[in-house]
Order: structure tokens, then C-alpha cells, then sequence
């Protein structure tokens, strides 16, 4: 029903921020090196800028400007200037790709965690940055946590987005000074440019269908439209959702789950076997050539795991069959989580 807990999450939204919303991604990491900036030059100056001490040694004399490449795009930064003396951020621009890399890492770490000034502080120590103020992670967290927001409620007007993936991670949170589980629904989507965009994310106490109803009626309400193919797991909760909420659309079982079903009806030993089966059912060229190579793997089956065909051929309702086949081997849509 969900993601097994060993998915590489920090990964997986890593990657989803830099391949599908480079705009926030790189408005995010500006603000995290622009602050992370502004702190060491505060701490070579003895004191915070624009506060009068005794205590200072140096006084901020403006920025220049520096272009950034990142995977996220170019990034102006604004890198601070001193009266006496120079400041150069050598941990963020010296082996570019190395600290590209790692500021990247945190940025994304940070809105996959939320963005708590203790962990914003820890995410910062991380490279290498140390001397922060209390009220300088504040503002950090704070900015970050305006733009997650921003980009948790924009308008869906990059559509129409044909294609959407729908699935839920399941994931621990401190509660009331408790350890609970709730459940992070995630929808990602096609838009008119081709492009893969994360759509919304929610967080839900359980995945039943009311929680699934409200996170894609939500999505409606912010523009999602044009969708002609949702991909998603069996949950009974979730394709109900689906089929209330957008109703011209056709519903695809994702196919990694369902390997995932099939596989725990044999044996260990057996499963490779079992799963190249499967595999062949999705390389067929048409519609037809999909339908005659399943009957093949059921028969396969059928002779040595009775258990597993019975499985797979429960899973061919006329519901999945009309779409899985033609889309599966046409667009090859399937394949939402490998």
C-alpha cells in the first residue's frame, strides 16, 4: 500500500527538486548562501550587520555579484564586501562541483525535514559553516519555510497534465512528545512541456480514501487538469478517490507495486525468474502481442506456482485490462516508482 521504509527519500527528493521545480530549488539554495554568506562575514566583523558594538572590528562595505552554476539553474549571488580586509566564501565556490553538490544535499534535506532552526544549524555545521547566531538560523528557517509554503500552494498552471503518479511514503514524526507514523501523500505529474512536476504533497494521519478525496480535490482547486491517465497502487481508498475526483480519466495499477505483490506469492529463490516474466508482459510492442505474451506467463505460472497465476490473472479485472495493456505498451507509463 506504501513505499517500503528503505526508499532512499532524502535521494528521491533531491532528485525530484532539481529534475521537476528548478525554480524553487534554486531560489532556496540562494537564500541558504546568501544567509550562509552573510553569517561568516558577520562573524569577521565581530558583530551582526547594522548592530552597534563595542565589540566590532570591521564594518560591511555592500555585495558584488556572482553567477553560480548549479543543477537548479544559475544562481546570482550576492557575496558580502568588507571596508578592511576582503571575504571570499571558499567553501561554496572552491571545488565547485563538490560544494554545488553538497549545498544542493542540504537545501533539499532541509525541505524534505522541514526546516526547524536546530536543524537548519545542523544542515549548516554539515559544510563546514559554524559561527551562526541564534537569530541568523532563524531568519534562514524561516525563509526557507515561506518558500516550501509558496511552492506547497502554487497555481498548477503548467498544464494539462496527462499523465499524474499518486503514492504515499510513510514516514515518523515526534508528536506530543510521541513517535507516530503518518503518511506524506505525493502526486507528480506530465505538464504541456513534457516535463516531470512534483504536483502537491500532503500529510495525512492514515491513507484511507477520505484523506486521498481531500488531498485531490485540493489539487483541483489549484488547477490540475487535462488528465487522462492516473498510475497508482490498488489501495481501495485511493482508486475510489481517483474515480470521484477525475472522472474521465483511466486508472493504471503501478506496475512496480504490484511486482511487488506477485513476487511475495514464490518462493526467494524463485523470485528473478518470476519477475523477468512479468517484465516481458510490459516490452511487447502492441496491444494484442500484450495480451497473447501474458496468457504465456500465466500458463508459466500455472505450472509451477498454481498461487502466483491465480494472482496475476485476479489481477487483470476489465478495469486494468483496458488501459495496463494499451498504455503499458504504448507509453509505458508504468513504471511510477522504479
Amino acid at each position: 500500500m506504501t513505499a517500503p521504509d528503505s526508499l532512499p527519500l532524502h535521494a528521491l527528493a533531491e532528485d525530484n527538486l532539481a529534475a521537476a521545480s528548478p525554480d524553487l530549488l534554486r531560489a532556496m539554495v540562494k537564500t541558504f548562501a546568501d544567509a550562509l554568506m552573510s553569517a561568516e562575514a558577520d562573524a569577521l566583523c565581530n558583530a551582526e550587520y547594522g548592530q552597534v558594538s563595542d565589540e566590532r572590528v570591521n564594518h560591511r562595505n555592500g555585495y558584488r555579484p556572482r553567477e553560480w552554476d548549479t543543477r537548479a539553474g544559475t544562481v546570482e549571488l550576492a557575496i558580502p564586501k568588507l571596508r578592511s580586509g576582503s571575504y571570499f566564501p571558499h567553501w561554496l565556490l572552491e571545488r565547485r562541483r563538490r560544494a554545488e553538490q553538497a549545498l544542493i544535499s542540504v537545501v533539499a534535506t532541509a525541505y524534505l525535514l522541514g526546516v526547524s532552526t536546530r536543524r537548519v544549524e545542523k544542515l549548516a555545521e554539515s559544510l563546514g559553516v559554524t559561527q551562526l547566531s541564534k537569530s541568523q538560523v532563524s531568519a534562514m528557517a524561516r525563509h526557507l519555510d515561506e518558500q516550501v509554503a509558496a511552492f506547497r500552494n502554487r497555481p498548477l498552471d503548467a498544464g494539462p497534465y496527462a499523465f499524474v503518479w499518486v503514492d504515499a511514503l510513510t514516514q515518523k514524526v515526534r508528536e506530543g512528545g510521541r513517535i507516530i507514523n503518518v503518511h506524506a501523500l505525493i502526486a507528480v505529474g506530465v505538464n504541456a512541456d513534457g516535463h516531470r512536476e512534483i504536483l502537491g504533497l500532503d500529510v495525512a494521519s492514515s491513507e484511507d480514501g477520505a484523506g486521498w478525496l481531500t488531498f485531490l480535490r485540493s489539487l483541483i482547486a489549484r488547477g490540475l487538469s487535462g488528465v487522462q491517465l492516473v498510475v497508482s497502487d490498488a489501495h481501495a481508498g485511493l482508486v475510489d478517490a481517483i474515480g470521484a475526483v477525475l472522472p474521465g480519466a483511466s486508472w493504471q495499477r503501478c506496475r512496480t507495486h504490484y511486482a511487488r505483490n506477485l513476487l511475495s506469492q514464490v518462493p526467494k529463490s524463485a523470485q528473478p525468474w518470476v519477475a523477468t516474466l512479468l517484465r516481458t508482459v510490459f516490452e511487447q510492442p502492441d496491444t494484442d502481442a500484450v495480451q497473447a505474451q501474458m496468457r504465456h506467463v500465466l500458463d508459466a505460472l500455472e505450472a509451477k506456482f498454481p498461487k502466483a497465476a491465480e494472482h496475476l490473472d485476479g489481477a487483470l479485472s476489465p478495469r486494468v485490462d483496458t488501459c495496463s495493456c494499451r498504455y503499458a505498451a504504448s507509453v509505458k507509463v508504468a513504471d511510477c516508482c522504479s
